[in-house]
């Protein structure tokens, strides 16, 4: 049988239509159902790539007694928090309010009127580890809601109180300053792992956020010590089994402190925000490592991520089958043991790929197996040897089982892969990234953007090529508009710097408080329990900061007053927070960076059939300044005729030749021809 999934969008909720529960997508119906029967809801929140989600469906949510008994006491609703961002944040803060801590899969109990009352994460099947089993947790809940149904309306209300009191007030807290800034990198060199790179302890995130901002400063300040820990921190990583050594592309996490272990799964958030810190480094330094890495993460997305449709699925499983047992289990497609090097390189190829990639009789992860990685102390090899033998076993792991897709667009997702594929293209001379940039903004525009008359709106997700039901959210709206600036950017073409002025002025009519603060959801957006609104840095930069740092750009192009009054004021989190809590707004400090140093505006103007001026549109492209806006084309008029961005209006040649521009806080360097001059304005390490 199938239930009520079968004709959803999402590849997570498709995962579950043939559960034997009676699954209910979030709706409307759900909970009149749960009225009317005078049930709770069971809330169960996932995603398609979680190893743990996978593991409870199979344990608990395909076994037929646990189904029976859900589906007789209560209502069942299955959330793909990647389309509901929305509904699991709210429930999320609820959980780790009560819990003290989350994670996915996310269980919630609720009342009809959508009021948590019982919470947790992954149950087992059977009580462990001080865990009650998942049918221990039913019959409790089912047990309070028919015996103690006041205590339990009590519980419930209190909790939705309790959200309620912790509403944001940051609209007066002031624009962060150069102080803020410098307390801010001291927090982190305090949480800074000098033995290993990155932050805290296991387990370790990829901290692109911090790292951003880590080389804005530095690019600011000149500040030596915040580039050391960005440049340490992207080599441990880039070492680490967290990055995929033959095919390119970061894991989710490390389970370790040492970068060794990773979670398997691939998310396009990840490696788009990798791909780009990478990029980034590489301007700042020159690393070679740094633009391998850049090249590689790019590569990955296009290669494996990308759809028929020209957009960027939203991530690859941690899990598949393993050739040598049948069973689906993590990491197998990943993992190496030191017989599987030989019987694909034979003896002598696979002891040197062993001590290359640090493969061990041991292993580094389960049953003997090995994640590649690149050990400090590895032999130092021919470069041309490793190309063959990385390409030997490349090929050999392609006629492994591959992990399962995640074929759904995601809006927000999309545009930060868009930003990474556009700038790594412009850098490294790689126009068919740009193209792959191109085309998944073009998706975004045709499937994703609702022009209706009075109703102009962005969708959170499609997939094959299908508008899916859900609203686009803050982040969505945020990053989308930072992909089409950064390709304004690189294309030279003004469309894009329109498209982003659209998404921007929908942020400020849709998502923007009176006193400057941002919401994650529209103002006429569902009512929740609660209105989200998270100043804080996820696993992908927060809605409320990437929506600053894009307001802020698009008045650098124009002018505008009102999108910089709006930028500043919705920075005040951060001379509320950076100095606090700097692991968690760090892109909140890099949008502040920006601010600090203008951001500068470039405008290079010429002739496109003039060579000189992809030499001068590329030097301004490779600035380090923070924040810094490139405009390129021909000179625009006063009328507003010829050049299609604000920037180059009545900008005149120098002596008919390509001519940059560079200005801040209303004043402008000496116009330039040279591109030498031009990168001592912008702090280019190498034109």
């Amino acid at each position: 049988m199938s239930n009520r999934l079968a004709h959803e969008t999402s590849p997570y909720l498709l995962q579950h239509a043939d559960n034997p529960v009676d699954w209910w997508p979030w709706s409307p119906e759900a909970f009149a159902q749960a009225r009317e029967r005078g049930v709770p809801v069971l809330l169960s929140v996932g995603y398609s790539s979680c190893h743990w989600c996978h593991v409870m469906a199979h344990e608990s949510f395909e076994d037929e007694s646990a189904a029976a008994y859900m589906n007789e006491h209560f209502v069942n609703i299955k959330v793909d928090r990647e389309e509901r961002p929305d509904v699991d944040a709210v429930y999320m803060e609820a959980v780790q309010a009560a819990t003290g801590q989350g994670g996915w899969p996310m269980t919630v109990f609720m009342t009809p009127d959508a009021e948590p009352f019982y919470f947790g994460t992954y149950f087992p099947p059977e009580p462990r580890h001080g865990m009650p089993s998942f049918m221990e947790v039913l019959e409790g809940v089912r047990t309070a809601w028919v015996g103690r149904p006041e205590e339990v309306a009590e519980v419930a209300q209190r909790i939705v109180r309790d959200l309620a009191g912790r509403q944001l007030d940051y609209g007066k807290a002031g624009t962060p300053g150069p102080e803020e800034l410098a307390q801010a990198l001291l927090g982190l060199t305090r949480e800074y792992d000098a033995a290993r790179g990155g932050f805290g302890g296991a387990p370790k995130f990829p901290p692109s956020m911090v790292l951003e901002f880590l080389l804005r400063h530095h690019a600011r300040t000149g500040a030596e010590g915040a580039l050391q820990m960005a440049a340490d921190t992207c080599e441990a990583m880039a070492r680490g089994g967290i990055y995929d050594q033959l095919g390119g592309g970061f894991a989710r996490y490390s389970v370790d402190r040492e970068w060794v272990v990773p979670h398997f799964e691939k998310m396009l958030y990840d490696n788009a925000l990798l791909c780009r810190v990478y990029a980034h480094l590489w301007r700042a330094t020159g690393s070679d490592l740094a633009r391998r890495v850049a090249l590689e993460t790019a590569d990955f997305m296009v290669r494996e991520l990308r759809t028929a449709e020209g957009g960027f699925a939203s991530a690859l499983d941690a899990d598949s089958e393993d050739p040598r047992t049948g069973e689906h289990v993590e990491g197998a497609y990943y993992a190496w043991t030191p017989a599987q090097l030989a019987e694909v390189l034979g003896a002598d190829d696979a002891a040197l790929a062993a001590a290359y990639f640090g493969v061990t009789d041991e292993g580094t992860f389960e049953h003997g197996a090995s994640v590649l990685q690149l050990p400090q102390d590895g032999p130092v090899v021919d470069a041309g040897a490793v190309a063959g033998i990385r390409q030997r076993l490349l090929a050999a792991r392609a006629e492994r089982p591959a992990p399962g897709r995640d074929d759904k667009i995601v809006a927000a997702w999309n545009g930060l892969a868009i930003a990474a594929l556009a700038e790594c293209g412009a850098y490294f001379d790689r126009p068919d990234l740009v193209e792959r940039a191109t085309e998944a903004a073009d998706l975004l525009v045709r499937v994703h953007f609702d022009a209706a008359a009075g109703r102009a709106r962005l969708a959170r997700t499609s997939k094959d090529g299908r508008v899916g039901a859900n609203a686009g959210v803050l982040e969505d709206y945020a990053d989308v508009a930072e992909g089409f600036l950064a390709l304004a950017a690189v294309t030279g073409e003004g469309v894009w710097l329109e498209f982003a002025g659209f998404l921007v002025d929908l942020v400020l009519d849709l998502f923007t408080a009176e006193d400057g603060s941002l919401y994650d959801t529209a103002h006429d957006a569902e009512q929740l329990i609660r209105r989200p609104q998270d100043p804080t840095d996820t696993a992908a930069p927060s809605g409320w900061t990437a929506a600053a740092g894009a307001l802020l750009s698009y008045a650098a192009h124009t002018g505008s007053e009102a999108h910089r009054t709006a930028a500043e004021r919705a920075l005040g989190v951060v001379h509320a927070l950076g100095p606090r809590v700097p692991r968690f707004i760090g892109h909140g400090l890099a949008v502040a960076e920006a601010l600090l140093d203008g951001p500068r505006e470039v405008a290079v103007v010429g002739h496109p059939e003039d060579p000189a001026l992809a030499g001068l549109h590329r030097t301004a492209l490779l600035g380090t300044a923070p924040g810094a806006v490139v405009a390129v084309g021909l000179p625009r008029a006063a009328d507003g005729s010829g050049g299609e961005f604000p920037l180059l209006a009545e900008r005149t040649l120098v002596r008919d030749l390509p001519t940059a521009y560079v200005c801040r806080h209303f004043v402008c360097a000496r116009p330039t021809t040279d591109p030498v001059e031009l990168a001592d304005q912008l702090g280019v390490l190498h034109p």
